[in-house]
């Protein structure tokens, strides 16, 4: 088994491969895997200041393909579900009938922490339209990265070294 974990480890070492481990740790922490991809984002940038914006970038595209996967997910267990229970006219709680009012544009919200993933899960379980949905997790998780890097940055100008 460690044949396979330290080739990988070395393909996503942040000094050499940056920005590709930045994408897939910014994908999967945008599924519903317990996951920050901050860190990697912040380390990243304290080891190569030029690559804030680039960083920034590929961070918000693996985290909106992230938020695409989780929105095919809940819409994939949606239809299993109709398929099960055969019943259409299940009520829908007071939450779901609050992303049925505002719709693709709900999922700004999707950068949020402990709600964000599930809210791109519940939109493609509603079936909100997709193209727009991912439109919206894009625009809120950039505005996150760049937030969040920018005050990492600030708030520990030499790094995290000892």
């Amino acid at each position: 088994m460690e044949a396979w974990i330290e080739p990988l480890l070395a393909l996503l070492a942040l000094p050499r491969y940056g920005l590709s481990t930045v994408f897939v740790v910014s994908l999967v922490s945008a599924t519903l895997l317990p996951l920050g991809s901050e860190p990697a984002v912040a380390g990243l940038v304290y080891l190569n200041p030029q690559l804030f914006w680039p960083a920034v970038l590929v961070a918000t595209a693996g985290n909106t393909a992230g938020g695409a996967i989780t929105w095919w997910m809940g819409y994939g267990a949606e239809r299993a579900y109709e398929r099960v229970t055969h019943d259409p006219s299940v009520a829908h709680p007071r939450a779901l009938r609050w992303l049925e009012r505002f719709g693709a544009k709900a999922c700004l919200l999707s950068w949020l922490p402990l709600v964000g993933d599930p809210l791109c899960a519940v939109a493609g379980w509603l079936k909100l339209p997709f193209w727009p949905c991912v439109l919206y997790m894009a625009i809120g998780k950039f505005a996150r990265y760049v937030t969040m890097t920018a005050a990492l940055l600030w708030a520990f100008p030499g790094g995290l070294r000892p």
